[in-house]
């Protein structure tokens, strides 16, 4: 029996990079995944390859269960939707993982106000409207889990003054994603009155090798010796959507950090393990 069995998870951003690797290993620990995506078919993203098609045929060819719902999450309505396909085709849903997510790299100063609006519905409305849907479902059983998906962007540059003086363009992601980490605490106390709810949020504790990272330059290929492999992120991920609540709702980490705690692996490097991780992962 899987870790997972007889659950139900919806995992946004699905159809490519670190959700794909969620949405696979749920499925293999015997959940029914609702993948979600605005990109159904391959080639309909214009430039990163991946598609909801794809990771649902891979789940099935391995045996697993799970079906494809497009979803645009920076529409409330979509959000909702996507929850009321989950239910229709599976049942109440047991677990959310937030992992969609939206940046355009540009500097504050010429950062267009309505991708800047996007940006935080899609990082941060869609897991605050997720959340509250799923959770109809999550109370009256008192069960259930939210994993937020979270960056290490959301470790700020500290202040001045400052030996770098390049804009990056990564405010606002770093931003949104340190919002998320305060949603993702604040959530997890309100819920803990009903004891076997998890909210939690995890970071990668090096930059992912995916289409999107190494399409922005991010890392370098997949075999970048900076990076981690995305099986380690979905295996952080698995870990806290299963582990009881008591031991992990209201954490706020990182992927090989968590993963080397509860002795998933040996050897941890990166985020949380050598380099010190975000003020919310501390407290």
């Amino acid at each position: 029996m899987g870790k997972l069995t007889g659950k139900v998870a919806i995992v946004t951003g699905a159809s490519r990079g670190i959700g794909q690797q969620i949405a696979e290993l749920f499925a293999s620990e015997g959940a029914k995944v609702v993948c979600a995506a605005r990109t159904l078919n391959e080639g309909d993203h214009r430039m990163l390859e991946g598609s909801l098609s794809r990771t649902v045929a891979l789940i099935r060819e391995k045996g697993g269960e799970a079906t494809a719902v497009t979803a645009d999450v920076s529409a409330e309505a979509d959000c909702v939707a996507l929850v009321q396909a989950g239910r229709s085709a599976y049942g109440p849903i047991d677990i959310l993982v937030n992992n969609a997510a939206l940046n355009y790299y540009v500097p504050t100063e010429s950062y267009p106000t309505s991708r800047w609006v996007r940006c935080f519905a899609v990082n941060v409305h869609a897991p605050f409207i997720l959340a509250k849907e799923v959770l109809t479902d999550m109370i009256p059983r008192r069960s259930g889990a939210i994993v937020n998906i979270s960056s290490g962007s959301a470790i700020g540059p500290g202040r001045g003054p400052y030996d770098d003086k390049v804009a990056h363009g990564g405010v606002m992601y770093g931003a949104t994603k340190a919002a998320l980490e305060r949603f993702t605490q604040g959530l997890a106390q309100e819920v803990a009155q009903y004891d076997g709810i998890t909210v939690a949020a995890v970071s990668p504790s090096q930059v992912v090798p995916t289409p999107g990272t190494i399409h922005f330059k991010l890392v370098d290929g997949v075999d970048d010796p900076r990076g981690e492999p995305p099986i380690l992120m979905a295996r952080a991920a698995l870990l806290l959507a299963s582990e009881g609540a008591a031991k992990v709702n209201g954490r706020v980490t990182y992927s090989q950090q968590i993963l080397k705690e509860f002795g998933w692996i040996e050897d941890a490097k990166g985020r949380g393990v050598t380099i010190r991780g975000s003020g919310y992962s501390l407290v």
